[in-house]
C-alpha cells in the first residue's frame, strides 16, 4: 500500500467529494471548504478545508457565522496534514474546543476478511430492523457510558432512507447483545468506514473486536471496496496495528457550540 497515494485518495473521495450522510442534510462546497449542514440532531461540520495563513481566520469566521445562524453545534474535523499547520490553534482562538485526537487507520480489505472463530456461546448477527438497532444502542450505552439516543435516531433515519449505505452487526451471548459495530459504505468510493466497535466490559478480551473487523471486512469485500478506514482512539489503535492497519494521519475534532 502506497501510504501517500492512499491518503490522497482518501482526502479526495471521503472529504472533498463527500456525500450527505442522509437525505435530511446537505453538503456544500464553498470555496475551499466542504461542510455538512442539517438540524440539531444531525452531524454538522466541516469535513475538508484547503486554507493558508492568509485565508484561514476569515474562513473560520465565515463557518461560525453559517452554523451560528442555524443555531447548531458543529465540528471542524481537522487532520494532521491539513493546512495551515497551526489550524488547530486558530480554531481554539475562535472559540472551538478540541476533542480527543484519533488515529486515521487504513488497511486493505483483502487482508482483513478472513473469518475469526469465536468462543462457544458467542455469535455475530446483522441487525436489519428497529429492534436490532435498539439493541445496538443499548450496547453503546453500556460499553461507552454515554447516551445513545442520538445515535439510535440517526440509525433509524438511515434505515428509512438509505438502508444500503451501512450494516450494523451485533455480537450475541445467547440472546444478550454484548458488542456492536457498523460498517458504512459510500457508493462509488474505495473506502468503507468502521464505526462503533463497543463491547460491554465483561466480554472484552474474547476476540469480539477482531471478529467484528473481519466480518465487516467481508461485507466490504462483497461490495468491491478496496480499503477499510477507522478513526481509532488510543485504546483501539494497538489492536488495529496488530491486525495490519496503518496510521496515515491523526484527526482531531474541534467543537463549536452556539
Amino acid at each position: 500500500m502506497d501510504h501517500h497515494e492512499v491518503l490522497r485518495l482518501f482526502d479526495r473521495q471521503m472529504r472533498r467529494e463527500v456525500a450527505p450522510d442522509h437525505p435530511g442534510v446537505r453538503v456544500e462546497r464553498t470555496g475551499t471548504v466542504v461542510r455538512q449542514s442539517g438540524g440539531a440532531g444531525d452531524w454538522n461540520g466541516v469535513v475538508f478545508s484547503d486554507l493558508d495563513e492568509s485565508t484561514a481566520d476569515a474562513e473560520i469566521a465565515a463557518q461560525v457565522r453559517h452554523f451560528g445562524a442555524l443555531g447548531v453545534e458543529f465540528e471542524w474535523k481537522t487532520y494532521r496534514h491539513d493546512r495551515p499547520a497551526d489550524l488547530g490553534e486558530r480554531l481554539t482562538r475562535a472559540g472551538f474546543v478540541a476533542d480527543e485526537p484519533e488515529s486515521l487507520m487504513i488497511a486493505e480489505v483483502a487482508g482483513q476478511a478472513e473469518p475469526v472463530a469465536l468462543p462457544d456461546g458467542l455469535r455475530l448477527v446483522d441487525a436489519t430492523d428497529e429492534a436490532g438497532f435498539a439493541l445496538a444502542a443499548e450496547v453503546h450505552e453500556q460499553a461507552f457510558g454515554t447516551d445513545a439516543s442520538r445515535l439510535h435516531g440517526q440509525l433509524l433515519d438511515r434505515l428509512a432512507h438509505d438502508p444500503d449505505t451501512f450494516v450494523m452487526t451485533l455480537a450475541l451471548a445467547g440472546d444478550r447483545p454484548v458488542s456492536a459495530a457498523r460498517v458504512e459504505f459510500a457508493p462509488g468510493k474505495d473506502f468503507a468506514g468502521l464505526w462503533g466497535g463497543g463491547t460491554v466490559a465483561e466480554y472484552r478480551g474474547r476476540g469480539l473486536y477482531r471478529a467484528l473487523v473481519a466480518h465487516r471486512a467481508a461485507l466490504a469485500a462483497a461490495r468491491g471496496v478496496h480499503y477499510l478506514q477507522v478513526d481509532a482512539l488510543p485504546t483501539s489503535r494497538p489492536i488495529l496495528e496488530r491486525l495490519g492497519f496503518t496510521q496515515l494521519s491523526v484527526t482531531t475534532p474541534y467543537i463549536w457550540k452556539p
